[in-house]
């Protein structure tokens, strides 16, 4: 696939995907009504969405570019993506959508959103062991493997992660 057929697929696949996980389903759980949550609270979910986005939109990126493929399924990469943020953590993205729905609980004071987060980690927790890291292992063989075994699935590493030679 080429980089520009990569990066349109990458932006439909965000906008129907986490668009729809982590802007429509809450939008329609809450309306975009706020509770009276502590300010401080607020705060924090603002700062964890700004920490969601950053996460997610770059990783997004990476898949065209570097792996010259989407996030989808019926499009995947060609090659491993193992730049950026997949240096410390092997799924980035979830996290940057999980962040987006907990920071918008918060925000909101919304508490049916962080029930909401806790059962959308559980859905990705049973896809990505069930699903895609098989996938992966068939597709990518040692060197997912050597990856697999290097960097965390959820819980970032200190110091990135680089591939050997």
């Amino acid at each position: 696939m080429d980089r520009r057929s990569a990066a349109i697929g990458s932006l439909v696949f965000l906008l129907v995907a986490p668009g729809v996980v982590a802007g429509l389903v809450p939008w329609l759980l809450t309306d975009w009504s706020a509770h009276d949550w502590p300010i401080p609270l607020r705060l924090v979910g603002a700062a964890i969405i700004a920490a969601g986005l950053a996460l997610l939109l770059p990783s997004f990126i990476r898949f065209a570019i570097d792996g010259r493929g989407t996030p989808a399924p019926v499009a995947p990469t060609e090659r491993l993506v193992v730049t950026g943020a997949y240096r410390y953590v092997r799924n980035p993205m979830y996290l940057g959508v999980a962040a987006l729905i907990v920071g918008q609980g918060l925000l909101l004071g919304q508490a049916v959103l962080l029930a909401y987060a806790a059962i959308f980690v559980v859905v990705v927790t049973v896809f990505v062991h069930s699903y895609e890291e098989p996938t992966l292992a068939r597709t990518f063989g040692q060197q997912y493997e050597t990856y697999r075994s290097a960097v965390p699935r959820w819980r970032p590493r200190l110091r990135p992660w680089t591939e050997p030679q």
